[in-house]
């Protein structure tokens, strides 16, 4: 186990879709303890593997005090939505409101192959998606209506860590419930 250095916004791999997992071996589990470490470090709420740099749909969280990892996540989402705020490790600093689906079960695999399921509302489901996204490509501030994404965009040019190439924005292709457009 080791803390590892977290990508920062503009990094390729953050905007790459990750690689299911298909071996579950010691490897594997030495990239769980390694996310965990570095995520509790940061501290965060939640850790995906393409944010160390490995672009494979893995991640872990640290909620209410339960750490936890899903691989290969499976999302379903309630219809109902909550909007609060919202920040990421490779987007140091940067908080904005964020409207995402109160609840989720997401269903997936321990490092070890086992299936398993984890339902949650609120925070918890908020991290859930979060880092979903990250496996997909997708960076919270995707999700913003466009003056708060332009805002962000700005306080990234302008932050001592963003100060790299134009970065690329992605719209999400998952659903924002009618909310950013």
């Amino acid at each position: 186990m080791a803390i590892q250095p977290i990508r920062i916004f503009g990094d390729p791999v953050l905007r790459a879709t990750a690689q299911p997992v298909t071996t579950f071996d010691k490897e594997l589990r030495a990239l769980v303890a390694d996310l965990t470490e570095t995520m509790i470090d940061a501290p965060g709420a939640g850790l995906a593997a393409p944010q160390l740099g490995v672009s494979l749909r893995v991640f872990t969280y640290h909620v209410d005090g339960v750490t936890g990892h899903l691989i290969n996540p499976d999302l379903s989402l309630s219809e109902e939505e909550q909007e609060g705020p919202e920040g990421c490790l490779s987007l140091p600093g940067l908080r904005y409101d964020t409207r995402r689906a109160y609840g989720v079960v997401a269903k997936g695999f321990n490092m070890y192959g086992d299936p398993v399921t984890v339902e949650g509302t609120q925070l918890l489901a908020r991290c859930i998606q979060h880092e979903t996204d990250h496996l997909d490509g997708i960076i919270f501030i995707d999700r913003l209506d466009t003056a708060q994404r332009k805002a962000a965009l700005k306080a990234i040019r302008e932050s001592d860590w963003g100060s790299g190439p134009a970065p690329v924005v992605k719209v999400s292709p998952h659903s924002t419930f009618g909310s950013a457009r």
